[in-house]
């Protein structure tokens, strides 16, 4: 659906968002929990006591806001996204569709309160848009969920494989001049193994990662492996795939002989050199999610900070592995909250030294947006200090 914006200002009523929300639903899912939630919230809102301190009367809806900063600023949980959707469910039909110029009130009544687009004298919030003749799609403008460029990188980054995987995987054998090392830009040839060669054509992909040193994660619980994490280098696409041919074998019989692929280096995050493999590139995922807590008791655990393998601690806006996954009812959209260890110190301030553990802290929030059979990635959205592998992970409800 395309809106065409003029020099005027426009009213974003609910008739258009509910047309729109339609239309969006498909691709920002809101569960049937949470749209019970919603309505039973919008009855009457929220009590007041569970607004932020802070709660503004009024707020526009800036470019670069975030829905779990709008909710931040409204709630003193941010993951209560439910809450925050019904108390303005009469006149948002989707939490995806709120917009820049978005006038968002605060009405409080008897002990209750809730979000409106609708001022208390009556008049609607407006999206006022710049002076200039433009066509542009309004779902393009809703808000995300959490900035999109801390997530969009991850979403095609971690893997999770099997022992075998990438030894499975054609591999990369040299370069058109042939360097050592390869970037974005270059041209590199491809073997896939004699059973699976890398070729082209039909429904077969185009569009490659690829991935080095497959590491094993391992629970720091139980010292389980869970899987392993294959290192991301960058993408390729293929150019022309494999070519077989039968050739004589010098004894009367056959024997098979294929021309390596050829592929493109179209991003590089790391070097990328002969021996490197390729696996399929994922479909493209949406980039919003509902924040919500999850359905029961959660005990998980951080597995390691993704990244630079001498990274010893992660902060806010850092993604984490845990030792929960699909298999244990992990979602994308889960909100937990972090639980850091104490330290381990020595205590000398009394008759003589002695040995005690300080009692571990609430740290913060991290929100699940992979998951994969047992590990599931974690976004790091809040934090006091550090977090560290083997810092816990739990149901925020426990506050």
């Amino acid at each position: 659906m395309t809106a065409f914006a003029t020099a005027r200002a426009w009213s974003a009523g609910a008739a258009l968002l509910a047309a729109l929300s339609a239309a969006c639903a498909q691709t920002y899912p809101v569960t049937a929990v949470q749209r019970s939630t919603a309505q039973q919230v919008a009855q009457q809102g929220i009590p007041e006591s569970e607004l932020a301190a802070a709660a503004p009367e009024r707020y526009t809806v800036k470019r670069g806001d975030t829905l779990w900063g709008i909710s931040g600023l409204y709630l003193r949980q941010p993951w209560r996204w439910p809450e925050l959707w019904g108390m303005n469910l009469s006149s948002i039909a989707n939490p995806h569709l709120i917009y820049p110029g978005q006038v968002l009130y605060l009405v409080r009544s008897n002990g209750y309160a809730r979000l409106s687009t609708t001022a208390p004298d009556g008049e609607a919030g407006v999206v006022r848009l710049s002076p200039q003749t433009r066509e542009k799609s309004l779902s393009e403008m809703a808000l995300p969920t959490l900035p999109p460029h801390l997530v969009e990188p991850f979403l095609a980054e971690p893997l999770i494989v099997d022992a075998d995987t990438l030894q499975r995987a054609p591999r990369i054998v040299a370069t058109t001049d042939r360097r050592v090392l390869m970037a974005s830009g270059d041209r590199a040839y491809v073997r896939g193994s004699a059973e699976a060669p890398l070729l082209a054509g039909g429904d077969l992909p185009r569009r490659f990662r690829i991935f080095r040193d497959a590491i094993p994660l391992k629970d720091p619980v139980t010292g389980e492996i869970l899987g392993y994490e294959a290192k991301y280098l960058g993408n390729a696409s293929l150019v022309e795939g494999e070519t077989v041919v039968e050739l004589p074998d010098g004894n009367g019989g056959q024997r098979r002989q294929a021309t390596p692929a050829t592929v493109d280096l179209t991003k590089a995050k790391n070097e990328i050199r002969a021996g490197d493999r390729l696996l399929p590139a994922p479909a493209q995922q949406y980039l919003n999610y509902v924040p919500h807590a999850p359905q029961g008791p959660v005990q998980a655990a951080v597995v390691s900070i993704y990244g630079d393998a001498s990274v010893l601690y992660a902060t806010q806006n850092q993604v984490v592995a845990i030792n929960r996954g699909q298999r244990d009812g992990m979602e994308v959209g889960t909100v937990l909250r972090v639980i850091s260890a104490g330290a381990r110190i020595v205590d000398k301030t009394g008759e003589r030294p002695e040995a005690i553990q300080l009692p571990d802290e609430r740290n913060g929030y991290a929100m699940v947006f992979k998951v994969f059979d047992r590990v599931s990635y974690a976004l790091i959205t809040t934090a006091r200090r550090g977090v560290q592998v083997g810092d816990r992970l739990q149901a925020p409800q426990a506050d």
